[in-house]
């Protein structure tokens, strides 16, 4: 049987005809590794229906990471292929010149991220409390961009470094004053806080964060057509949410298979997946967004981490560590 017939099984007639792609001898045997994270998003019902491995055709290991330094971490070291990070990791990890690929901005973060407090009514008052939140995430550069914004330099705050489930179980046992967290996490604190500001409002004030599907550069060069169809997967997704976000709610399907996946509540999943603005494909496949204002982004987010002493110094230039050559070669395909 010819490679292109045993992709043809693999994936789709139609797939193949769209990408005019050829498979290397061993596709149907490659292993992909991802590295996901439990965050409300619309991939994770083709992750739970499998819809990736028909598409791929590879045999896929879904790796769950709870925060963004650990995905970079397992991506140099070559124990996962592609990862979902936030932007101050991916920033950080381009910074260090990891050699990595930027595929498709999962969404721009606006209300899914924010600073939960209690017994905190202004800033002002923040200095002495403790106050957690993942180190090198999105949500701690949001912090940090809130502090400079206030005025309140870090020193004065107890910042400690704290993964989700870890906030969680601390807030529970009163052992900090807030944290500066994602959904599903942010939701459970939110019952028993006050949002001090979101990552809306830090947008507005200088810091917009995001967060991002990365390949290793060695793996895109290597399976190129499984790199093209995981982001046309991931597209579909979107577009199906973003055509009728109404299919979407408590009850539905979809709910339950992001519920399953990331521990939220299936009737918190429509009101989770507001807290972002999730990019087309169309807009992924454009210059604008999966190039200049990406490449811009993490470059504004590098020369911050710079200087806040996260990292030894920025690089001129961070157009190699994005793509939207994926997203263009994926808005080509149809099945």
């Amino acid at each position: 049987m010819t490679i292109r017939r045993r992709t043809l099984l693999a994936a789709s007639a139609a797939l193949l005809a769209a990408s005019q792609l050829s498979l290397p001898a061993h596709a149907d045997e490659t292993t992909l590794t991802i590295g996901y994270q439990p965050i409300v998003e619309p991939s994770r019902v083709p992750q739970a229906d499998g819809t990736y491995e028909k598409v791929t055709g590879a045999k896929i290991t879904w790796q769950k990471f709870d925060g963004g330094a650990d995905v970079i971490a397992a991506l140099a070291s070559g124990s996962i292929d592609i990862g979902y990070v936030g932007s101050s990791p991916l920033a950080a990890a381009a910074s260090r010149q990891i050699p990595l690929e930027t595929i498709f901005v999962v969404g721009l973060i606006s209300d899914a991220e924010a600073l939960a407090v209690k017994g905190i009514d202004k800033p002002e008052e923040l200095a002495g409390k403790k106050i957690a939140t993942p180190f090198v995430s999105t949500a701690h550069y949001s912090l940090l961009t809130a502090l400079k914004h206030w005025n309140i330099d870090p020193k004065a705050v107890e910042i400690l470094n704290l993964r989700p489930p870890e906030i969680a179980a601390a807030w529970q046992r009163g052992d900090i004053d807030g944290a500066y967290v994602w959904d599903p996490v942010l939701s459970e604190i939110k019952k028993t806080a006050t949002v001090l500001a979101t990552s809306s409002d830090v947008a507005k004030w200088g810091g917009p964060t995001f967060d991002a599907w990365i390949v290793s550069k060695k793996f895109a060069e290597e399976y190129p057509e499984i790199v093209t169809g995981f982001v046309k997967v991931t597209g579909d997704a979107y577009a199906d949410y973003r055509t009728k976000p109404e299919a979407w709610s408590a009850g539905s399907p979809q709910a339950e298979k992001i519920a399953r996946l990331t521990g939220a509540k299936p009737e918190e999943v429509p009101n989770l997946l507001k807290g972002y603005y999730f990019p087309s494909l169309e807009e992924q496949a454009s210059a604008d967004l999966l190039g200049g204002a990406t490449v811009k982004a993490i470059a504004q987010t590098s020369a911050f981490l710079l200087e806040q002493g996260k990292i030894p110094a920025v690089l001129p230039d961070y157009a190699p560590y994005v793509s939207a050559r994926w997203a263009q070669e994926a808005a080509k395909l149809s099945f």
